[in-house]
């Protein structure tokens, strides 16, 4: 009989675990997809309110920005302007107040006006800062 309700409080505990962190997971994803939004509709708001003041953003090609600076590229759409992205492959791991997310990547774009497709791979670095995931870090991959 103690064996047995070991088991069950340990399964409940397991059970609540994995509950929360599905939680988190859907909030980091939400996160995620706040911030492509913010990429696609060039929206200055969204994207300060979803990058730390820390962000530091790795591009494919090796060119790394500050907040500041990632946001003013985006807001003037140059060289690349998003017009959809597509995200596949998503995986999502929570450690405590940090949330790592790795993605691929499919976006119609035009770059400098001519219309192209991008294809690459991120990794994201998500905190939760004051109740809000934030991104603080994000390093692109070619594929």
């Amino acid at each position: 009989m103690k064996k047995s309700f070991i088991l069950i409080i340990l399964l409940f505990a397991v059970s609540i675990s994995s509950y929360c962190q599905s939680g988190q997971d859907k909030e980091v994803s939400a996160a995620v997809e706040k911030l492509m939004k913010g990429i696609v509709d060039a929206d200055k708001g969204l994207l300060q309110d979803i990058t730390a003041e820390e962000l530091v953003y790795g591009h494919s090609s090796g060119k790394v920005q500050n907040r500041t600076e990632f946001i003013e590229e985006v807001l003037v759409s140059k060289p690349i302007d998003f017009i959809k992205i597509d995200l596949a492959e998503q995986t999502i791991k929570v450690i405590g107040d940090a949330a790592v997310v790795r993605h691929i990547l499919s976006a119609e774009i035009t770059n400098n006006g001519t219309p192209g497709n991008l294809r690459i791979g991120n990794m994201l670095v998500w905190q939760k800062q004051k109740g809000k995931w934030k991104l603080i870090a994000r390093q692109a991959y070619k594929l």
